[in-house]
């Protein structure tokens, strides 16, 4: 026999309320895992298609349902909280676990069919890459390939976060939590304007270079540091008068004379059939070619979905074709930094 509920004053009713709670669901989630990692709001809010402020709602809406603060809006760049680390984890994990589901699902009654999300720099190559994704899906019309260009440190950070399963970048280096394989090598060339000196020599040694006004990357790239290592082993030390972070703003800056430079063989096969550019094989001793490497990275010990498995396949067996020209590199709307030793420097456009 079960209790008997206490009597009400005279009057008093009782009215049952449903707890209200902020709603869960995967794009939530993601939501939040994508301002964990670009740490900010508003990037976020632009990746996912909405506002700031519905960005904010989300997180707002998670920490009333979790009673506990995501994260430490005080600080810039934002950062999680402890418990929000902890929830950023293992979103990314379910995320990621939903995803390979739904892909699993799709390949029940298709050998290949599912999404493949790759991130890459931009001098990979547009049109290589294009027609590679391509060929792809010829191959297999029931995959879906998104190929999205970005700056090398978002390449890395899209990758870590789930929000691509594979990456192109260059001098590719594994970590605790990437892993890297090598795809394809580009020789470098000296590249220069059809008036310079250098342009009518059959090819260059690095030592030629020595005093003369070089287009160069800024000193934070890789790339930078990989020249100017290899310059110096070669008892060169251009005069870097303009600084830059992408190629495509080092090949204007060539064009017009404003110096030489040092670029990958494949990314100014354009401006040379033009007959704008000038590119000069490098005279290197045997087996000591200046080359970039391109290299493809992944999450360490995660399981690929099954179609990314597929076209990761697919790279390594074209890894060896050359790369057609790109239009851009490693930054999507290049603002160029300009540095003149020997005088004031320039304002930037």
């Amino acid at each position: 026999m079960g209790r008997s509920r206490p009597a009400l004053p005279h009057g008093v009713r009782l009215e049952l309320r449903p707890i209200a709670t902020a709603p869960m669901n995967l794009k939530s989630l993601k939501i939040f895992c994508d301002i964990v990692v670009r740490r900010s709001f508003s990037r976020a809010a632009e990746d996912n298609g909405i506002s700031q402020s519905g960005a904010s709602q989300v997180v707002s809406q998670l920490e009333h349902r979790l009673g506990v603060q995501l994260i430490e809006r005080s600080k810039r760049p934002l950062l999680p909280t402890r418990e929000g680390q902890v929830f950023f984890d293992g979103c990314r994990k379910l995320i990621a676990r939903y995803d390979a589901l739904e892909d699993e699902v799709r390949t029940l009654h298709e050998e290949v069919a599912g999404r493949v999300r790759v991130a890459a720099i931009y001098s990979v190559g547009l049109h290589h890459m294009s027609r590679a994704v391509q060929e792809f899906t010829t191959l297999h019309p029931r995959a879906n390939v998104r190929l999205e260009y970005l700056h090398p440190d978002r390449v890395l950070e899209s990758v870590e976060s789930g929000q691509a399963d594979l990456g192109l970048v260059s001098y590719p280096r594994s970590t605790k939590t990437l892993e890297a394989e090598p795809w394809r090598e580009e020789p470098f060339v000296l590249v220069c304007a059809p008036v310079h000196p250098l342009a009518s020599r059959a090819s260059v040694r690095l030592d030629d270079l020595d005093q003369l006004p070089l287009g160069g990357f800024d000193p934070d790239l890789v790339i930078r540091h990989e020249l100017d290592r290899i310059l110096a082993a070669h008892g060169a030390e251009p005069d870097v008068v303009l600084e830059f972070d992408n190629i495509e703003t080092i090949k204007r800056a060539v064009e017009i004379d404003a110096g030489v430079a040092l670029l990958p063989e494949p990314t100014v096969g354009r401006e040379v059939a033009a007959g704008s550019l000038r590119a000069v094989p490098l005279d290197m001793p045997a087996g000591s070619d200046v080359v970039r490497p391109l290299g493809i990275i992944r999450v360490r010990g995660k399981p690929l979905p099954p179609t990314a498995g597929r076209f990761l396949d697919f790279l390594r067996q074209h890894g060896g074709e050359p790369a057609a020209p790109s239009l851009r590199d490693e930054v999507a709307a290049p603002a160029p930094k300009v540095r003149r030793p020997r005088a004031a420097a320039a304002a930037p456009t």
